[in-house]
């Protein structure tokens, strides 16, 4: 069964050292004058020079969840809504041996699928999403999954955000899946001031380098996996500590 690993190790993408020239061009940082305050967004190139650092250290990032084609992708990413890749992972090795195709997967029928998720938080009505979205897929599209984001936003189970991770990871398009972590990165970092998953995806459309767009949303979710997390970021790993406007960094230990 094939996985989706990250080249490194989840703290490379903080501690690598930049390659290359730095940009020049870098303004002096300024901070918030207070909480209530906007964000002061950063230029492109500081923009530019996050995304550089991240690729320096990541070339090609990867999603953790196990899949082996793209209708597993999606079923995976459908079964992660509200829980862990890490707990899905554990559920789908043994589904995905017995159905790894809508066809197999409708013959394995709901209550065993719902048997063999049931660690997964919402395993009822995520079983129930995957026979019928799997109905669909056969019905519909030849047993297929279609490349087409909204059409795969019409799918039982499948909003915007798991559209654009099979969009981006089955088919290659540069799409910014926003999940909570990326939501928290690009308001820290000031790459969107998006009080909305649909407005910082807009924004990190609009700021991102092309040439880092297609792996953009995956070195955001690992730095906020891993490095810039919720309650208690690891700023003194940053790799992006002296362009991040974030103001209340976490000191060393």
């Amino acid at each position: 069964m094939a996985k989706a690993l990250k080249d490194k190790s989840p703290s490379s993408i903080a501690s690598s050292s930049s390659r290359g020239k730095p940009v020049k061009t870098l303004r002096p940082l300024k901070k918030p004058a207070g909480k209530g305050s906007r964000r002061i967004l950063l230029t492109e190139a500081e923009i530019y020079e996050v995304f550089r650092r991240f690729h320096a250290a990541s070339p090609e990032p990867k999603g953790e969840l196990l899949y082996v084609n793209p209708y597993t992708l999606l079923i995976a990413v459908v079964l992660s809504a509200q829980a862990t890749d890490a707990g899905v992972n554990k559920a789908t090795p043994a589904l995905f041996r017995l159905a790894d195709s809508p066809e197999k997967m409708l013959a394995l029928g709901e209550d065993k699928v719902r048997d063999l998720v049931k660690t997964i938080g919402l395993y009822r009505t995520k079983a129930k999403n995957v026979i019928a979205l799997s109905q669909r897929l056969v019905d519909e599209f030849g047993g297929e999954v279609p490349g087409d984001r909204d059409v795969l936003e019409t799918l039982p189970g499948v909003g915007r955000k798991t559209a654009n991770v099979v969009m981006n990871i089955a088919f290659g398009h540069p799409t910014m899946a926003v999940d909570t972590h990326v939501f928290r990165i690009a308001n820290r970092l000031a790459l969107s001031q998006g009080t909305t998953p649909l407005a910082v995806e807009a924004d990190l459309l609009r700021v991102v380098p092309p040439e880092y767009a297609l792996h953009a949303h995956h070195w955001l979710i690992l730095h906020g996996r891993y490095v810039c997390k919720a309650r208690k970021p690891e700023c003194w790993r940053c790799l992006v500590n002296d362009i991040c406007l974030y103001p209340d960094k976490t000191p060393a230990p």
